[in-house]
Protein backbone atom coordinates (compact mmCIF):
# COMPACT_ATOMS: atom_id res chain seq x y z
CA UNK A 1 0.00 0.00 0.00
CA UNK A 2 1.40 3.25 -1.39
CA UNK A 3 2.53 5.91 1.75
CA UNK A 4 -0.14 8.28 0.20
CA UNK A 5 -3.24 5.87 0.23
CA UNK A 6 -1.95 5.59 3.96
CA UNK A 7 -2.00 9.14 4.69
CA UNK A 8 -5.26 9.20 3.26
CA UNK A 9 -6.51 6.26 5.45
CA UNK A 10 -5.09 7.88 8.28
CA UNK A 11 -6.95 11.21 7.60
CA UNK A 12 -10.03 9.23 7.16
CA UNK A 13 -9.49 7.29 10.67
CA UNK A 14 -8.49 10.46 12.53
CA UNK A 15 -11.63 12.15 11.08
CA UNK A 16 -14.65 10.50 10.14
CA UNK A 17 -14.59 7.56 12.74
CA UNK A 18 -14.31 8.98 15.80
CA UNK A 19 -16.88 11.07 14.40
CA UNK A 20 -19.11 8.25 13.61
CA UNK A 21 -18.19 6.65 16.77
CA UNK A 22 -19.05 9.03 19.10
CA UNK A 23 -22.43 10.10 17.35
CA UNK A 24 -23.08 6.15 17.87
CA UNK A 25 -22.51 6.35 22.03
CA UNK A 26 -24.59 9.80 21.82
CA UNK A 27 -27.11 8.03 20.45
CA UNK A 28 -27.08 5.11 22.39
CA UNK A 29 -26.28 6.97 25.79
CA UNK A 30 -28.82 9.44 25.42
CA UNK A 31 -31.64 6.71 24.69
CA UNK A 32 -30.19 4.60 27.27
CA UNK A 33 -30.75 7.58 29.75
CA UNK A 34 -34.12 9.00 28.66
CA UNK A 35 -35.51 5.56 28.82
CA UNK A 36 -34.05 5.29 32.47
CA UNK A 37 -35.00 8.84 33.08
CA UNK A 38 -38.79 8.13 31.92
CA UNK A 39 -38.72 4.41 34.07
CA UNK A 40 -37.54 6.24 37.11
CA UNK A 41 -39.97 9.34 37.27
CA UNK A 42 -43.21 7.55 35.80
CA UNK A 43 -43.23 9.45 32.61
CA UNK A 44 -45.24 8.30 29.36
CA UNK A 45 -44.53 10.87 27.03
CA UNK A 46 -41.44 11.31 25.48
CA UNK A 47 -38.62 13.49 26.93
CA UNK A 48 -35.75 15.03 25.03
CA UNK A 49 -32.90 15.89 27.78
CA UNK A 50 -30.30 17.19 25.74
CA UNK A 51 -33.07 19.64 23.83
CA UNK A 52 -31.64 22.59 26.25
CA UNK A 53 -35.13 23.21 27.17
CA UNK A 54 -34.85 22.61 30.89
CA UNK A 55 -38.64 24.60 31.19
CA UNK A 56 -40.18 21.22 29.75
CA UNK A 57 -38.04 18.64 31.69
CA UNK A 58 -38.96 20.31 34.75
CA UNK A 59 -42.65 20.97 33.52
CA UNK A 60 -43.06 17.04 32.85
CA UNK A 61 -40.92 15.62 35.95
CA UNK A 62 -43.97 17.44 38.03
CA UNK A 63 -47.15 16.31 36.21
CA UNK A 64 -47.71 13.26 38.08
CA UNK A 65 -47.53 15.09 41.52
CA UNK A 66 -49.81 17.88 39.61
CA UNK A 67 -52.63 15.42 39.21
CA UNK A 68 -52.40 13.75 42.12
CA UNK A 69 -52.94 17.23 43.83
CA UNK A 70 -55.74 18.19 41.87
CA UNK A 71 -57.20 14.76 42.81
CA UNK A 72 -56.73 15.29 46.35
CA UNK A 73 -58.20 19.04 46.24
CA UNK A 74 -61.20 18.02 44.33
CA UNK A 75 -62.43 15.33 47.29
CA UNK A 76 -60.53 16.75 50.31
CA UNK A 77 -59.13 20.14 50.35
CA UNK A 78 -58.86 20.92 54.18
CA UNK A 79 -56.57 18.01 53.77
CA UNK A 80 -54.00 21.30 52.17
CA UNK A 81 -54.20 22.59 55.91
CA UNK A 82 -52.79 19.38 57.27
CA UNK A 83 -49.03 19.97 58.05
CA UNK A 84 -47.42 16.25 57.64
CA UNK A 85 -49.48 15.52 54.41
CA UNK A 86 -48.23 18.41 52.95
CA UNK A 87 -44.66 17.54 53.84
CA UNK A 88 -44.55 14.20 52.33
CA UNK A 89 -46.32 15.87 48.86
CA UNK A 90 -43.25 18.08 49.45
CA UNK A 91 -40.51 15.13 49.99
CA UNK A 92 -42.22 13.66 46.91
CA UNK A 93 -41.69 17.00 45.02
CA UNK A 94 -38.27 17.11 46.52
CA UNK A 95 -37.39 13.81 44.50
CA UNK A 96 -38.20 15.63 41.45
CA UNK A 97 -36.12 18.78 42.10
CA UNK A 98 -39.48 21.17 42.87
CA UNK A 99 -40.86 22.03 46.07
CA UNK A 100 -44.19 23.02 47.41
CA UNK A 101 -45.91 26.25 48.63
CA UNK A 102 -49.73 26.60 50.16
CA UNK A 103 -51.21 29.91 50.70
CA UNK A 104 -54.27 29.89 52.86
CA UNK A 105 -56.23 33.80 52.40
CA UNK A 106 -52.88 35.79 52.34
CA UNK A 107 -51.13 33.89 54.42
CA UNK A 108 -48.45 31.40 53.16
CA UNK A 109 -49.19 28.51 55.77
CA UNK A 110 -46.78 25.96 54.21
CA UNK A 111 -43.40 26.58 52.23
CA UNK A 112 -40.71 23.41 51.12
CA UNK A 113 -38.47 26.46 50.04
CA UNK A 114 -38.49 27.65 53.88
CA UNK A 115 -37.18 31.04 54.20
CA UNK A 116 -34.06 31.10 51.49
CA UNK A 117 -36.44 33.13 49.23
CA UNK A 118 -38.65 35.10 51.04
CA UNK A 119 -39.24 37.34 48.09
CA UNK A 120 -40.48 34.69 46.16
CA UNK A 121 -43.50 35.02 48.01
CA UNK A 122 -44.54 38.10 47.27
CA UNK A 123 -44.40 37.44 42.84
CA UNK A 124 -47.14 34.22 43.30
CA UNK A 125 -49.64 34.97 41.80
CA UNK A 126 -52.97 35.99 43.03
CA UNK A 127 -56.31 34.07 44.09
CA UNK A 128 -57.83 33.49 40.50
CA UNK A 129 -61.11 31.08 41.31
CA UNK A 130 -61.68 27.70 42.39
CA UNK A 131 -60.73 25.07 40.42
CA UNK A 132 -58.11 27.41 38.29
CA UNK A 133 -55.92 25.35 36.27
CA UNK A 134 -52.22 25.12 36.55
CA UNK A 135 -49.83 27.57 34.79
CA UNK A 136 -47.73 25.80 32.48
CA UNK A 137 -44.13 27.91 31.74
CA UNK A 138 -45.40 30.34 34.52
CA UNK A 139 -41.82 31.68 34.91
CA UNK A 140 -40.89 34.08 37.90
CA UNK A 141 -37.27 35.99 37.62
CA UNK A 142 -34.81 37.02 40.68
CA UNK A 143 -31.66 37.83 39.42
CA UNK A 144 -29.63 34.89 37.72
CA UNK A 145 -32.58 32.93 39.47
CA UNK A 146 -35.36 31.41 37.62
CA UNK A 147 -38.16 29.62 38.72
CA UNK A 148 -41.04 27.70 36.91
CA UNK A 149 -44.36 28.35 38.95
CA UNK A 150 -47.89 26.18 38.70
CA UNK A 151 -50.19 27.30 40.46
CA UNK A 152 -53.57 25.59 41.46
CA UNK A 153 -56.81 27.99 43.28
CA UNK A 154 -59.28 26.08 45.58
CA UNK A 155 -61.51 26.61 48.32
CA UNK A 156 -60.97 25.38 52.21
CA UNK A 157 -64.20 23.26 53.48
CA UNK A 158 -64.73 27.00 55.22
CA UNK A 159 -64.95 28.87 52.05
CA UNK A 160 -61.40 30.64 52.57
CA UNK A 161 -59.26 30.87 49.29
CA UNK A 162 -56.22 28.67 48.69
CA UNK A 163 -53.48 28.19 45.91
CA UNK A 164 -51.27 25.50 45.76
CA UNK A 165 -48.07 25.83 44.04
CA UNK A 166 -45.07 23.81 42.74
CA UNK A 167 -42.13 25.94 42.31
CA UNK A 168 -39.43 24.07 40.47
CA UNK A 169 -35.28 25.97 40.18
CA UNK A 170 -34.76 25.59 36.51
CA UNK A 171 -31.24 27.67 36.87
CA UNK A 172 -29.45 24.09 35.79
CA UNK A 173 -29.51 20.89 33.99
CA UNK A 174 -31.09 18.21 36.64
CA UNK A 175 -28.28 15.66 37.39
CA UNK A 176 -29.38 12.82 35.16
CA UNK A 177 -28.47 15.42 32.34
CA UNK A 178 -25.00 16.18 33.76
CA UNK A 179 -24.70 12.66 34.45
CA UNK A 180 -25.38 11.57 30.47
CA UNK A 181 -23.57 14.79 29.35
CA UNK A 182 -19.95 13.67 31.63
CA UNK A 183 -20.75 10.22 29.94
CA UNK A 184 -20.86 11.30 26.59
CA UNK A 185 -17.36 13.87 27.06
CA UNK A 186 -16.19 10.71 28.84
CA UNK A 187 -17.17 8.11 25.72
CA UNK A 188 -16.25 10.87 23.22
CA UNK A 189 -12.44 11.11 24.69
CA UNK A 190 -11.71 7.48 25.17
CA UNK A 191 -13.20 7.19 21.49
CA UNK A 192 -10.82 9.50 20.72
CA UNK A 193 -8.06 7.97 22.73
CA UNK A 194 -8.87 4.59 21.06
CA UNK A 195 -8.24 5.79 17.69
CA UNK A 196 -5.65 7.57 18.29
CA UNK A 197 -3.59 4.29 19.86
CA UNK A 198 -4.76 2.46 17.15
CA UNK A 199 -4.03 4.51 14.09
CA UNK A 200 -0.58 5.26 15.95
CA UNK A 201 -0.04 1.37 16.05
CA UNK A 202 -0.98 1.24 12.77
CA UNK A 203 1.51 3.77 11.72
CA UNK A 204 4.37 2.84 13.72
CA UNK A 205 4.17 -0.67 12.51
CA UNK A 206 3.84 0.31 8.99
CA UNK A 207 5.96 3.51 8.99
CA UNK A 208 8.06 4.11 11.69
CA UNK A 209 9.06 0.24 12.52
CA UNK A 210 10.94 -0.26 9.03
CA UNK A 211 12.58 3.10 9.26
CA UNK A 212 14.10 2.18 12.70
CA UNK A 213 15.46 -0.96 11.48
CA UNK A 214 16.42 0.52 8.09
CA UNK A 215 18.30 3.06 10.41
CA UNK A 216 19.98 0.19 12.83
CA UNK A 217 21.37 -1.78 9.18
CA UNK A 218 23.17 1.39 7.97
CA UNK A 219 24.79 1.65 11.63
CA UNK A 220 25.56 -1.76 11.14
CA UNK A 221 27.00 -0.77 7.64
CA UNK A 222 28.55 2.20 8.80
CA UNK A 223 30.29 0.06 11.53
CA UNK A 224 31.80 -2.24 9.05
CA UNK A 225 29.56 -4.59 9.45
CA UNK A 226 27.64 -6.21 6.31
CA UNK A 227 26.74 -10.07 7.32
CA UNK A 228 23.40 -9.56 7.88
CA UNK A 229 19.70 -9.49 6.66
CA UNK A 230 17.48 -6.55 6.73
CA UNK A 231 14.53 -7.99 8.81
CA UNK A 232 11.65 -6.22 6.86
CA UNK A 233 8.65 -7.15 5.07
CA UNK A 234 9.35 -6.12 1.67
CA UNK A 235 6.29 -7.48 -0.27
CA UNK A 236 3.87 -4.87 0.85
CA UNK A 237 4.96 -2.89 -2.50
CA UNK A 238 4.75 0.97 -0.79
CA UNK A 239 7.53 3.10 -0.86
CA UNK A 240 9.30 1.93 2.32
CA UNK A 241 9.47 -1.40 1.56
CA UNK A 242 10.75 -0.49 -1.98
CA UNK A 243 13.66 1.19 -0.33
CA UNK A 244 14.28 -1.78 2.19
CA UNK A 245 14.75 -3.47 -1.08
CA UNK A 246 16.76 -1.62 -2.94
CA UNK A 247 19.28 -0.94 1.04
CA UNK A 248 19.76 -4.50 1.19
CA UNK A 249 20.35 -4.96 -2.70
CA UNK A 250 22.96 -2.48 -2.12
CA UNK A 251 23.95 -4.15 1.01
CA UNK A 252 24.48 -7.64 -0.75
CA UNK A 253 26.37 -5.68 -3.44
CA UNK A 254 28.62 -4.05 -0.99
CA UNK A 255 29.06 -7.20 0.41
CA UNK A 256 30.09 -8.37 -2.52
CA UNK A 257 32.32 -6.23 -3.91
CA UNK A 258 34.25 -5.82 0.12
CA UNK A 259 34.54 -9.89 -0.45
CA UNK A 260 35.99 -9.54 -4.30
CA UNK A 261 38.31 -6.59 -2.93
CA UNK A 262 39.49 -9.25 -0.18
CA UNK A 263 40.00 -11.87 -2.92
CA UNK A 264 41.50 -9.34 -5.17
CA UNK A 265 44.02 -8.05 -2.77
CA UNK A 266 45.07 -11.40 -1.22
CA UNK A 267 45.57 -12.52 -5.51
CA UNK A 268 47.68 -9.21 -6.04
CA UNK A 269 49.94 -10.14 -2.92
CA UNK A 270 49.95 -13.58 -4.04
CA UNK A 271 50.73 -12.68 -7.53
CA UNK A 272 53.70 -10.08 -6.24
CA UNK A 273 54.97 -13.08 -4.09
CA UNK A 274 55.00 -15.00 -7.56
CA UNK A 275 56.18 -12.74 -9.78
CA UNK A 276 59.01 -11.75 -6.62
CA UNK A 277 59.91 -15.82 -6.82
CA UNK A 278 59.73 -15.99 -10.95
CA UNK A 279 62.00 -12.83 -10.95
CA UNK A 280 64.51 -13.57 -8.43
CA UNK A 281 64.80 -17.20 -10.18
CA UNK A 282 66.53 -15.84 -13.75
CA UNK A 283 68.14 -12.97 -11.70
CA UNK A 284 69.98 -15.01 -9.65
CA UNK A 285 71.29 -17.62 -12.86
CA UNK A 286 72.17 -14.15 -14.89
CA UNK A 287 74.09 -13.12 -11.62
CA UNK A 288 75.36 -16.35 -11.69
CA UNK A 289 76.50 -16.76 -15.16
CA UNK A 290 77.75 -12.96 -15.19
CA UNK A 291 80.28 -13.38 -12.24
CA UNK A 292 81.52 -16.86 -13.70
CA UNK A 293 82.43 -14.52 -16.94
CA UNK A 294 83.89 -11.92 -14.36
CA UNK A 295 86.08 -14.94 -12.46
CA UNK A 296 87.27 -16.01 -15.34
CA UNK A 297 85.37 -19.74 -15.34
CA UNK A 298 84.20 -19.62 -18.76
CA UNK A 299 87.60 -20.22 -20.11
CA UNK A 300 87.18 -21.45 -23.59
CA UNK A 301 85.11 -19.58 -26.24
CA UNK A 302 81.99 -22.46 -26.30
CA UNK A 303 82.09 -21.91 -22.96
CA UNK A 304 81.43 -18.23 -22.58
CA UNK A 305 79.23 -18.68 -25.36
CA UNK A 306 77.15 -20.79 -23.66
CA UNK A 307 76.75 -18.42 -20.75
CA UNK A 308 75.90 -15.75 -22.73
CA UNK A 309 73.64 -17.55 -24.34
CA UNK A 310 72.21 -18.83 -20.94
CA UNK A 311 71.52 -15.22 -19.76
CA UNK A 312 69.53 -13.86 -22.81
CA UNK A 313 67.52 -16.77 -22.00
CA UNK A 314 66.98 -15.97 -18.95
CA UNK A 315 66.60 -12.17 -19.85
CA UNK A 316 64.12 -13.27 -21.95
CA UNK A 317 62.49 -15.06 -19.36
CA UNK A 318 62.05 -11.91 -17.28
CA UNK A 319 61.20 -9.72 -20.29
CA UNK A 320 58.17 -12.15 -21.29
CA UNK A 321 57.32 -12.34 -17.35
CA UNK A 322 56.90 -8.57 -17.54
CA UNK A 323 55.51 -8.82 -20.32
CA UNK A 324 52.91 -10.34 -18.95
CA UNK A 325 52.35 -8.86 -15.74
CA UNK A 326 51.92 -5.45 -17.86
CA UNK A 327 49.17 -6.79 -20.41
CA UNK A 328 47.46 -8.21 -17.15
CA UNK A 329 47.41 -4.63 -15.83
CA UNK A 330 45.65 -3.73 -18.86
CA UNK A 331 43.26 -6.49 -19.03
CA UNK A 332 42.03 -5.23 -14.72
CA UNK A 333 41.24 -1.81 -16.73
CA UNK A 334 40.08 -3.05 -19.83
CA UNK A 335 42.74 -1.23 -22.08
CA UNK A 336 43.83 -3.79 -24.15
CA UNK A 337 45.32 -2.22 -27.16
CA UNK A 338 43.73 -4.50 -30.18
CA UNK A 339 44.77 -4.42 -33.64
CA UNK A 340 41.91 -5.99 -35.97
CA UNK A 341 42.85 -7.51 -39.62
CA UNK A 342 42.15 -9.86 -42.01
CA UNK A 343 44.14 -13.44 -41.01
CA UNK A 344 44.61 -16.63 -43.07
CA UNK A 345 44.57 -19.39 -40.69
CA UNK A 346 46.49 -21.77 -42.60
CA UNK A 347 49.13 -19.52 -43.11
CA UNK A 348 48.85 -17.47 -39.98
CA UNK A 349 49.17 -21.09 -37.08
CA UNK A 350 51.52 -22.60 -40.03
CA UNK A 351 54.13 -19.39 -38.87
CA UNK A 352 53.38 -19.64 -34.86
CA UNK A 353 54.14 -23.37 -35.30
CA UNK A 354 57.37 -23.01 -36.88
CA UNK A 355 58.26 -20.45 -34.15
CA UNK A 356 57.16 -22.39 -31.46
CA UNK A 357 58.54 -25.38 -32.90
CA UNK A 358 62.26 -24.33 -32.78
CA UNK A 359 62.04 -23.46 -28.82
CA UNK A 360 60.25 -26.91 -28.24
CA UNK A 361 62.32 -29.36 -29.89
CA UNK A 362 65.56 -27.74 -27.89
CA UNK A 363 63.28 -29.01 -24.78
CA UNK A 364 62.76 -32.40 -26.68
CA UNK A 365 59.22 -32.07 -27.18
CA UNK A 366 57.38 -33.09 -30.08
CA UNK A 367 55.09 -30.73 -31.89
CA UNK A 368 52.47 -31.60 -33.81
CA UNK A 369 50.47 -29.34 -36.16
CA UNK A 370 46.99 -30.49 -37.93
CA UNK A 371 45.06 -28.10 -40.32
CA UNK A 372 41.81 -29.50 -41.78
CA UNK A 373 40.86 -26.40 -42.86
CA UNK A 374 41.10 -24.64 -46.29
CA UNK A 375 43.72 -22.47 -47.45
CA UNK A 376 41.09 -19.63 -48.39
CA UNK A 377 39.80 -19.04 -44.63
CA UNK A 378 39.68 -15.81 -43.12
CA UNK A 379 39.42 -14.59 -39.21
CA UNK A 380 39.15 -11.34 -37.76
CA UNK A 381 41.48 -11.07 -35.21
CA UNK A 382 44.72 -9.10 -33.29
CA UNK A 383 47.60 -11.11 -34.36
CA UNK A 384 50.17 -10.43 -31.93
CA UNK A 385 47.48 -10.95 -29.06
CA UNK A 386 46.77 -14.01 -30.91
CA UNK A 387 50.19 -15.33 -30.99
CA UNK A 388 49.71 -14.19 -27.36
CA UNK A 389 47.63 -17.02 -26.94
CA UNK A 390 49.22 -19.84 -28.91
CA UNK A 391 52.26 -19.06 -26.57
CA UNK A 392 50.24 -18.76 -23.41
CA UNK A 393 48.29 -21.87 -23.79
CA UNK A 394 51.50 -23.78 -25.61
CA UNK A 395 53.99 -22.65 -22.25
CA UNK A 396 51.56 -23.72 -19.83
CA UNK A 397 51.55 -27.26 -21.30
CA UNK A 398 55.18 -27.16 -20.97
CA UNK A 399 55.02 -26.35 -17.81
CA UNK A 400 53.43 -29.57 -16.38
CA UNK A 401 54.17 -32.06 -19.31
CA UNK A 402 55.62 -35.28 -16.76
CA UNK A 403 56.65 -37.55 -19.50
CA UNK A 404 60.11 -38.30 -20.86
CA UNK A 405 59.17 -37.68 -24.28
CA UNK A 406 56.86 -34.86 -24.17
CA UNK A 407 53.85 -34.57 -26.89
CA UNK A 408 52.08 -30.98 -28.02
CA UNK A 409 49.96 -31.21 -30.95
CA UNK A 410 47.85 -28.68 -32.44
CA UNK A 411 45.15 -29.05 -34.65
CA UNK A 412 42.91 -26.68 -36.94
CA UNK A 413 39.20 -27.65 -37.77
CA UNK A 414 36.64 -25.85 -39.86
CA UNK A 415 33.01 -26.32 -37.52
CA UNK A 416 30.75 -24.28 -39.86
CA UNK A 417 30.49 -20.58 -38.98
CA UNK A 418 34.03 -21.31 -36.76
CA UNK A 419 37.14 -22.74 -37.04
CA UNK A 420 38.29 -24.37 -34.04
CA UNK A 421 41.95 -24.65 -32.44
CA UNK A 422 42.39 -26.99 -30.26
CA UNK A 423 46.33 -27.51 -28.45
CA UNK A 424 46.55 -30.90 -26.77
CA UNK A 425 49.51 -32.15 -24.68
CA UNK A 426 50.49 -35.64 -22.87
CA UNK A 427 50.96 -33.93 -19.28
CA UNK A 428 49.48 -35.23 -16.10
CA UNK A 429 46.43 -33.90 -16.78
CA UNK A 430 43.76 -31.48 -14.79
CA UNK A 431 41.39 -33.12 -11.81
CA UNK A 432 37.28 -32.72 -13.09
CA UNK A 433 36.89 -30.59 -10.16
CA UNK A 434 40.03 -28.15 -10.78
CA UNK A 435 38.87 -28.22 -14.90
CA UNK A 436 35.92 -25.61 -14.81
CA UNK A 437 38.19 -22.89 -12.98
CA UNK A 438 41.70 -22.99 -14.43
CA UNK A 439 40.71 -19.89 -16.50
CA UNK A 440 40.46 -18.16 -13.14
CA UNK A 441 42.75 -15.66 -12.05
CA UNK A 442 45.40 -16.78 -9.86
CA UNK A 443 43.77 -20.22 -10.00
CA UNK A 444 46.00 -22.97 -8.89
CA UNK A 445 45.49 -26.97 -9.41
CA UNK A 446 48.31 -27.54 -7.39
CA UNK A 447 50.14 -24.94 -4.87
CA UNK A 448 53.30 -26.44 -3.98
CA UNK A 449 53.69 -27.64 -8.33
CA UNK A 450 52.75 -24.30 -9.37
CA UNK A 451 55.46 -22.65 -7.01
CA UNK A 452 57.88 -25.19 -8.38
CA UNK A 453 57.06 -24.78 -11.68
CA UNK A 454 57.19 -20.92 -11.42
CA UNK A 455 54.51 -18.86 -13.15
CA UNK A 456 52.53 -15.89 -11.98
CA UNK A 457 49.27 -17.76 -12.38
CA UNK A 458 47.66 -15.19 -14.92
CA UNK A 459 48.67 -17.18 -18.47
CA UNK A 460 45.52 -18.72 -18.77
CA UNK A 461 43.11 -15.71 -17.65
CA UNK A 462 44.72 -13.56 -20.32
CA UNK A 463 43.98 -15.99 -23.11
CA UNK A 464 40.28 -16.23 -22.10
CA UNK A 465 40.36 -12.19 -21.89
CA UNK A 466 41.70 -12.42 -25.38
CA UNK A 467 39.14 -14.99 -27.15
CA UNK A 468 36.47 -13.38 -25.16
CA UNK A 469 37.21 -9.89 -26.49
CA UNK A 470 37.58 -11.66 -30.04
CA UNK A 471 33.90 -12.84 -30.05
CA UNK A 472 34.94 -16.18 -28.93
CA UNK A 473 35.20 -19.52 -26.58
CA UNK A 474 37.71 -20.85 -25.07
CA UNK A 475 37.78 -24.27 -23.01
CA UNK A 476 39.51 -27.41 -22.14
CA UNK A 477 38.84 -31.12 -21.22
CA UNK A 478 41.52 -33.74 -19.75
CA UNK A 479 41.67 -36.97 -17.93
CA UNK A 480 44.05 -37.67 -15.09
CA UNK A 481 47.77 -39.59 -16.17
CA UNK A 482 46.52 -38.89 -20.25
CA UNK A 483 46.65 -35.19 -21.22
CA UNK A 484 44.75 -32.13 -21.42
CA UNK A 485 43.74 -30.18 -24.28
CA UNK A 486 42.27 -26.90 -24.28
CA UNK A 487 39.74 -25.46 -27.04
CA UNK A 488 38.95 -22.28 -28.08
CA UNK A 489 36.66 -20.90 -31.25
CA UNK A 490 36.62 -17.98 -33.54
CA UNK A 491 34.06 -16.78 -36.13
CA UNK A 492 35.26 -17.23 -39.71
CA UNK A 493 35.48 -13.51 -41.78
CA UNK A 494 32.44 -14.24 -44.28
CA UNK A 495 32.41 -11.14 -47.19
CA UNK A 496 28.49 -9.76 -47.81
CA UNK A 497 27.91 -9.76 -51.40
CA UNK A 498 26.18 -6.84 -52.73
CA UNK A 499 24.43 -7.05 -55.82
CA UNK A 500 23.87 -3.64 -57.67
CA UNK A 501 20.12 -4.57 -59.06
CA UNK A 502 18.97 -5.53 -55.05
CA UNK A 503 19.25 -2.06 -54.58
CA UNK A 504 16.69 -1.14 -57.45
CA UNK A 505 13.94 -3.47 -55.53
Amino acid sequence: MKIKTRLGIAFITITLVPMLLIYLAFSLLSSYQMRAFREAYGLTEQVDLLSGNSMQIFNRLTQSSQRAIQEKLSTDPDSFADQSYLELINQDLKHKYACLIVRRGDEIIFSGIGQENPELYRHLPDYDKPGNTFIEGGIYLDGDTQHLIKQVDFQYGDGTEGSVFIISSVDDFIPEVKSMFLEILFSGVMILMFTGVILTGWVYKSLLAPLNKLQQATNEIKNGNLDFTLDVDMDNGDEISQLCQDFEEMRMRLKETTEEKVQYDKESKELISNISHDLKTPITAIKGYVEGILDGVASSPEKLDKYIRTIYNKANDMDRLIDELTFYSKIDTNKIPYTFSKINVSSYFRDCVEEVGLELDSNNIELGYFNYVDEDVVVIADAEQMKRVVNNIISNSVKYLDKKKGIINIRIKDVGDFIQVGIEDNGKGIAAKDLPNIFDRFYRTDSSRNSAKGGSGIGLSIVRKIIEDHGGKIWATSKIGIGTEIHFVLRKYQEVVYHEEDSDH
